[in-house]
């Protein structure tokens, strides 16, 4: 190249992560020795103020065109290297960083000697490589001001609303015949023990009535390609009446979960008033509770490893916000209200009319007729303290934060029982007579027990919905191993996926309640607002590029693309790159036969470079 190569290193001690196993001053005088380097130095931490500091200042003072770092992983700290050669008027792809922690000093933490040998080569590598570096331009692409929002459960209506306030014109999606989710079979919130409508009524309201709001009830997003800034999408009525197409700029996914039916277990498909979480909510809520002087609560019915592997984490609190429920007012949830001293019926939807599209599809096979429910003999009286008695058979008890914490002990101030079990000594549910009866290992006693009870709640898991995989092959956004949306990094990107433009809240990402719900969605509203603020969005210059002259049309780059970035046009019959999509990770030029695409920043003359530097350290 023709300016003269002036390559800075910088040398991370990361505390004790490198310099405890690495001999970072040694390391720091062998740079100095490589060609092109006018200047090498160690910090104990560079991502800290001073380190970017000395970045900056000695990119200035020793007119410095090549800069690396040696020092941890770039998934977290390259962003912020960089952006400290941007500000002291450096492109920022005349960057190099160089790990010596995960790549060396980590995995040689008994070799001293040879982790320093080792970080010595990398950085020579590192040093070959940056005296190819080009500076590069970023292009940008513009972004349409309007957003679809796939959901309409609380987490997709907050978010919805969170952008709508912004100004920006959004399209809501849900598949049902109404809005709300899973808030509208609840019967109480367990934050406070309010109602939920009159949380879920607002909202509701504020979406229907809001001027930048669309929305578009039993309706599904049918077909979608674009990129970020203009995706196009086709929604549908789910009775094919009606199809509308759309131009928008990003995406949030908030599709809700299900709850597991724990068919097979526990008794749920053979013996009446054993039910899940969710169907014990409807009749909390319809007032449909039947007389019960005992009730069992068996929690992870289908959770940590019996149906799905994973804890659902909300399902303890609920279970405890029913206990104490069925314990203060299980009078007014079985329809009975005392009022100057008399016994009240508080009016109820007749059986047969009950719960048509919200229950009677939920609910698990009976063996027994309706009719058979009405000749059994009513149920023993309630203890007498007037109470109901309630067990709660448990691995553990999560209630996770210091309110659900507290939520806890509330329960047990009111005589919730715990039981606890293993794995390997589930409890069994059975019926002897009119009785449920719950056959369990006393741990205590070293003893098999047996209670009776008069009704068994399984908690079980929330659950990813069932078209999940179709939607994620659609937005081009990967599942997690249980089902759920994957977010790009649970830290770094906790409402992002990895395809940019698309954001994911609510139990779409994972089991979670509702306060957890509406915190994401106004986090992914909050995501998705700032390329539509911007007018733009800038891709990274980290792109292929294609050689019209060496490209014959083969489409095996085409085929080969996980991100859809690289197509063969139909008019030259050559490929062409979308740099918005393009995520720069060489499956196109490492297929193609005719050695066409070569990737920005990482050509073959530079990992050539390195490759011949890393030949260099093994022959001396």
């Amino acid at each position: 190249m023709s300016e003269d190569i002036r390559i800075g290193v910088f040398i991370c001690h990361c505390g004790h992560n490198i310099g405890g196993f690495v001999d970072v001053p040694a390391v720091t005088e062998y740079a100095k020795t490589l060609p092109g380097v006018v200047f090498a130095t160690h910090n104990l931490y560079t991502c800290a103020d001073d380190g970017l500091r000395c970045i900056k200042d000695n990119i200035k003072e020793h007119n410095l065109n090549r800069v690396i770092v040696a020092s941890c992983t770039p998934r977290t700290h390259a962003p912020l290297f960089q952006g400290a050669c941007q500000e002291a008027g450096l492109n920022k792809y005349l960057f190099t960083f160089v790990n010596i922690r995960e790549h060396c000093s980590w995995v040689h933490m008994k070799e001293k000697e040879n982790a320093t040998k080792k970080a010595k080569d990398l950085v020579k590598m590192g040093v070959a490589r940056a005296a190819l570096l080009a500076p590069q331009q970023e292009s940008r692409v513009p972004v349409e001001p309007s957003s679809l929002v796939i959901g309409g459960g609380v987490a997709g209506m907050t978010a919805a609303v969170s952008l709508a306030d912004k100004g920006f014109q959004v399209t809501l999606v849900e598949k049902e015949n109404e809005l709300g989710g899973m808030v509208l079979i609840l019967y109480n919130l367990y934050d406070g023990g309010g109602d939920p409508m009159a949380m879920l009524k607002p909202l509701v309201e504020k979406v229907q009535s809001h001027p930048n709001i669309r929305v578009m009830l039993k309706s599904r997003m049918t077909a979608l390609d674009g990129y970020v800034g203009n995706f196009r999408a086709t929604v549908q009525r789910t009775d094919g009446s009606q199809e509308l197409q759309l131009t928008v700029g990003t995406i949030i996914v908030a599709t809700g979960a299900i709850d597991l039916m724990p068919e097979g277990l526990y008794g749920y498909d053979l013996y009446d008033n054993v039910l899940n979480l969710t169907e014990f909510e409807l009749l909390c809520k319809k007032k449909e509770l039947p007389k019960l002087k005992s009730v069992a609560f068996i929690q992870c019915a289908g959770s940590r490893g019996q149906k799905v592997s994973y804890c659902s984490r909300i399902c303890c609190t609920v279970a405890l916000k029913g206990a104490m429920k069925i314990i203060d007012n299980h009078e007014e949830l079985m329809g009975r209200q005392v009022v100057d001293g008399k016994e009240q019926v508080v009016e109820k939807i007749r059986v047969e009319e009950k719960a048509a599209e919200d229950i009677a599809d939920r609910r698990r096979r009976r063996r027994r007729m309706d009719e058979e429910r009405e000749e059994r003999p009513a149920a023993a009286a309630a203890p007498a303290d007037g109470g109901v008695e309630v067990t709660v058979f448990n691995r553990g008890i999560t209630t996770y934060g210091v309110d659900h914490e507290l939520y806890y002990n509330k329960a047990r101030e009111k005589r919730v029982r715990f039981v606890r079990f293993t794995p390997e000594r589930i409890p069994v549910v059975g019926r002897e007579g009119d009785k449920l009866t719950v056959t369990y290992w006393h741990e205590t006693l070293k003893t098999e027990r047996k209670l009776q009870v008069d009704m068994v709640v399984l908690s079980t898991p929330q659950m990813a919905q069932p078209d999940s995989r179709e939607l994620s092959q659609m937005l081009k956004v990967p599942l997690g191993q249980e089902g759920f949306f994957l977010e790009a990094h649970v830290k770094l990107r906790p409402v992002d996926f990895a395809t940019d433009g698309i954001f994911v809240c609510g139990t779409a990402h994972g089991p979670a309640d509702i306060t957890e719900s509406v915190e994401q969605a106004e986090a992914a509203a909050s995501r998705a607002s700032i390329p539509m603020m911007r007018g733009y969005v800038q891709a990274e210059a980290l792109t292929s590029t294609v050689n019209s002259d060496l490209c014959t049309g083969c489409r095996t780059c085409e085929f080969t693309c996980p991100y859809s970035a690289i197509a063969v046009d139909p008019k030259t019959q050559k490929a062409v790159v979308t740099d918005v999509l393009c995520k720069g990770c060489g499956t196109c030029a490492a297929g193609c036969p005719r050695g066409a695409i070569t990737m920005r920043h990482y050509t073959s003359q530079q990992i050539e470079a390195e490759i011949k530097a890393f030949a260099e350290c093994r022959e001396a």
